[in-house]
């Protein structure tokens, strides 16, 4: 998973949100700026009773946020998210050539966007398809 701070660089830069089931977020400024959220049409808990570990089954919990308004949170891309957006802006511009190499320090991210090479190095997939992304964004919205 890409860090807060990343996701926040993406949403900064206009990467778009239509929210799903299963993707993560975060809440910036509101003391919570460690936890990850993830929407989810079920409750689970791990928890213990009477010494033995269990998974636990609840319904709608009441806390003090009763709603969000999705501009309010950064949403935290997978990596096939990112994969995804960023084939479909090379396929925009006419190209999907793209290469993941491993090196000694993680990853390498190579591909050609409108007859420019680009590389981004990371320490893994997911870092490295955020910051192409990223570079897209700044550099080319329209496509991302």
């Amino acid at each position: 998973m890409i860090s807060v701070t990343l996701a926040h660089e993406l949403k900064n830069a206009g990467l778009d949100w239509q929210p799903a089931l299963h993707d993560f977020f975060a809440l910036p400024d509101r003391l919570m700026d460690d936890k990850v959220f993830v929407i989810s049409d079920l409750l689970v808990n791990i928890e213990q009773l009477q010494g033995t570990q269990i998974v636990s089954f609840q319904g709608a919990p009441e806390w003090a946020l009763d709603y969000l308004v999705t501009s309010d949170v950064v949403w935290i891309p997978t990596e096939t998210q990112m994969r995804q957006r960023l084939e479909s802006a090379l396929l925009a511009s006419g190209s999907l050539d793209i290469d993941m190499i491993t090196t000694i320090a993680g990853v390498r991210l190579d591909f050609t966007y409108s007859g420019q090479k680009l590389s981004f190095e990371a320490r893994d997939a997911q870092e490295a398809y955020a910051r192409a992304l990223l570079f897209l964004l700044r550099n080319d919205p329209r496509d991302c």
